[in-house]
């Protein structure tokens, strides 16, 4: 029945992969409950200041950037399922810490290795997408995960909301107790994930340079960095620009969520089945050019009254999550394919540094240009997309993976695993 189902969604067929399916869901459900608290958290448990906290956690991401590339590293070294398991390990670990966590250095060093673990997860997701799929169907794969997670966040959300109104201290333990068992949970369904080609020795002799040195596949970074810049609106620009800004009712925020949230968990497959027969390089131009417009229609909302503000925003909302629909999928296959067997923990490990880096960088850059009015920082983001948009059609002059089209029919061959 469940096959089924997904097969109307327009999601791959689960076959033997279940647990792999369950232990994400679970992952994102336990992320999704303490996202939305981890400020919160802290204050009610520790006598640090929001001023301590926001800068422990950030010093905690900075130094945890590196990691990326040193596990791209690992990953063709020992294979994804290690790395996966490791980071989910490492994840469990953290949040249990959170528990007794007092002090600034505790939260600096227990955040740390919360976030090399968030790190090791993604560095190697892709890598066990690119074994459990077939070339072909990788759009179907990395767009049913991708809705997936985002529903996942949302139940998470949702119940963190109530931890947030019942407000006492064991509340919020709860919440931190309920994230690190769900990593425990994802760690054991995770162990039933087939392994992934791993050499099983020391690097190959400049690896690093063969990546580094790869011009097509950097102007894939260069794309997915701006696509990984648009996405990071949705939490940091869109909840500021329309309470803050344009002084609308905080209902608003909650509304945008919701519209993506719904749009992404029942339209995703439905988008990439549509996509059958277009040229990647093609969907990742209109991607960019969607996301611009939406830019342009949240800047129309700066002129208008409250009632009619509300409105456009919230159309807004629904043309950018259409500019998200598109692009994840194919940044996710591409990621993977035009990268070599041998060395795809490193690449994907860049493609993991894209996010990472705009991840750090925007909150910054949009505080800085929201103070500045209404309009520079969407005139910002739509000259950054235009730019995504021309460096896609050189990709799909550059890259071979780019040029072809989404088929959503899996290939002959297996993959070997």
């Amino acid at each position: 029945m469940l096959d089924r189902l997904a097969a109307k969604l327009g999601f791959p067929s689960l076959g033997h992969h279940r647990r792999f399916v369950t232990a994400i869901a679970i992952d994102a459900v336990g992320s999704g409950v303490f996202m939305p608290v981890s400020m919160l958290y802290f204050l009610v448990t520790t006598d640090l200041s929001l001023v301590q906290i926001g800068a422990a956690i950030s010093i905690a991401s900075a130094a945890s950037i590196p990691a990326g590339p040193l596990l791209g590293g690992l990953v063709d070294r020992l294979g994804a399922k290690q790395v996966l398991l490791a980071g989910n390990a490492l994840q469990a670990v953290g949040f249990l810490a959170y528990l007794v966590t007092e002090s600034f250095v505790g939260l600096i060093l227990w955040t740390v290795v919360v976030s090399v673990g968030r790190t090791a997860f993604w560095g190697s997701y892709g890598n066990i997408v690119a074994v459990i799929s077939r070339p072909g169907e990788r759009e179907k794969w990395f767009g049913f995960l991708g809705a997936l997670r985002n529903v996942g966040f949302a139940i998470g959300g949702l119940l963190s909301g109530v931890a947030i109104t019942v407000g006492t201290h064991a509340a919020y333990l709860s919440v931190v107790l309920v994230n690190a068992l769900s990593y425990v949970v994802a760690f054991v369904l995770l162990l039933a994930v087939p392994s992934t080609p791993a050499t099983g020795h020391r690097s190959p002799e400049g690896a690093w340079r063969t990546v580094l040195s790869d011009r097509p596949y950097r102007v894939l970074w260069l794309v997915q960095l701006a696509y990984s810049t648009a996405m990071m609106v949705l939490n940091f620009a869109m909840p500021v620009y329309a309470v803050a800004v344009l002084g609308l009712p905080g209902w608003v925020t909650g509304a945008v969520f919701t519209i993506n949230t719904v749009m992404v968990g029942f339209g995703q497959g439905l988008v990439v089945r549509g996509m059958t027969g277009s040229r990647r390089w093609r969907v990742l131009v209109l991607t960019n050019l969607v996301f611009a417009a939406s830019f342009l229609v949240m800047l129309g909302a700066s002129e208008l009254s409250v009632v009619a503000a509300t409105v456009v925003v919230l159309v807004g909302s629904v043309v950018y999550t259409g500019g998200e629909l598109l692009g994840g999928p194919v940044l996710g296959a591409l990621g993977a394919e035009a990268a070599p067997d041998h060395l795809r923990g490193r690449y994907l490990s860049l493609i993991q540094l894209a996010w990472t880096i705009s991840s750090a960088v925007t909150p910054v850059a949009f505080a800085w240009l929201l103070d500045r009015g209404e309009s520079p920082i969407w005139l910002a983001l739509t000259a950054v997309s235009l730019t995504g948009a021309l460096l896609a059609v050189h990709l799909g002059r550059a890259l071979p993976e780019a040029a072809a089209p989404v088929t959503n029919e899996a290939a002959e061959e297996e993959v070997a695993v």
